[in-house]
């Protein structure tokens, strides 16, 4: 009998409590998080950890998430990993400029801890569904 594995996340954000909030909510609900916070340390993470989605901050110092979205989706390594943009700039028009950069989705901060992990799996389960 074949175990199924936890899913894993990678949460880019350069912000401490966001990360630990996402963490504390994904870990109590089964998933494997690794975070990391800016692009560089991102970059590092996917080196040797591989998600089943990853959770990115669009504003962020340095490389912005739109930016590292696009670099991810353009390399062939990475370009299957959904991307779910997780940011709390959500202006009227923001979404077309997330989607045209490569993201799959979009959960807004601040997150809403009793539905986020189900929309966490959803994402998943999407991407599953569409390669499979």
């Amino acid at each position: 009998m074949s175990e199924i594995a936890a899913p894993r996340v990678l949460v880019i954000d350069d912000n401490a409590i966001n990360i630990d909030l996402v963490a504390y909510v994904l870990d109590a609900d089964g998933f494997v998080v690794e975070a990391a916070a800016d692009a560089e340390q991102a970059l590092a993470r996917l080196a040797t950890f591989r998600p089943d989605v990853i959770l990115m901050d669009i504003q962020m110092p340095g490389i912005d998430g739109l930016t590292l979205t696009r670099r991810l989706k353009s390399d062939p390594a990475t370009r299957q990993i959904p991307i779910v943009a997780f940011t709390a700039y959500a202006m009227k028009g923001d979404e077309a400029k997330i989607r045209a950069a490569g993201c799959d989705g979009y959960v807004s901060k601040p997150i809403d801890v009793t539905r986020f992990a189900g929309a966490v799996r959803a994402y998943i389960a999407g991407a599953r569904g569409v390669s499979s």
